[in-house]
């Protein structure tokens, strides 16, 4: 079991920061903070440092660094446009965090059979501003498990003991809203990786509704942050009796 938050970091090269003309806490917005943190529950984890706004590791390579305001939530992102070389020397990070990741995913294939990825993602469901409207709990669940870029089989019987063990999980006394595939099925990450390791990998887009902080300040809830990372640990025996019963 892998789990990655690629889209923790909030790092940028010197070069991408000068050209950046949003601050701090607007990327932060839309960043996925603390998701490195859940991702302790597994022993081998991938971690992103640099920010997405200066390269996106879930989105294709041709677009995986964001140009104009409608490839980031119409937020207008340059001072000056950055030129080509200054491009290109992200997507060569982009291309060296796929060489790597290939690395690790082999071995784990190689040693073990079968592994799971655990994609870990949160998302933004106030955007009208602080204190404004929450987004519809209906289309928004707490946890939206995106599975869109697997085959079913034979990861069935792992996917929905997964769900399972999380809504069953005591989460201060309530249990959370878990569904498959609402918001989000996933993006390029789990793509490639099932594109990669069609018959031997498995890659759980786990995208996690920001109930855990103040999406405009960035403040965050210690508890809700320990408590979902206790929830995610709680799935962990499944995943690996599921695993086992692959090999």
């Amino acid at each position: 079991m892998i789990a990655a938050a690629i889209h923790n970091g909030h790092n940028l090269r010197p070069e991408v920061a000068e050209l950046m003309s949003l601050s701090e806490s607007e990327r932060l917005q839309e960043e996925d903070p603390f998701t490195a943190e859940w991702a302790a529950i597994a022993d081998t984890r991938i971690i992103g440092l640099h920010s997405r706004f200066e390269v996106d590791l879930n989105r294709p390579r041709d677009k995986a660094v964001y140009i104009h305001p409608e490839d980031a939530w119409g937020l207008k992102m340059w001072k000056t446009e950055p030129s080509s070389e200054i491009i290109e020397r992200s997507r060569e990070a982009y291309d060296a965090f796929y060489s790597e990741v290939m690395h690790v995913l082999k071995n784990a294939e190689r040693s073990f059979g079968h592994f799971v990825v655990l994609d870990i993602h949160s998302y933004n469901h106030v955007r009208e501003g602080q204190g404004g409207a929450v987004a519809d709990p209906d289309l928004n669940p707490e946890v939206n498990i995106g599975t869109g870029t697997m085959e079913r089989e034979p990861w069935a019987p792992l996917v929905e003991r997964f769900i399972a063990d999380l809504q069953d999980f005591d989460f201060l006394g309530r249990h959370l809203d878990v569904r498959e595939n609402v918001r989000f099925r996933g993006g390029n990450f789990p793509r490639w990786i099932h594109e990669q390791f069609p018959e031997t990998g498995c890659a759980l887009a786990i995208e996690i509704k920001k109930i855990f902080m103040d999406e405009w300040t960035g403040t965050p809830d210690p508890l809700y942050i320990q408590t979902i990372y206790e929830a995610l640990k709680s799935t962990v025996p499944g995943i690996l009796e599921e695993l086992s019963n692959l090999r």
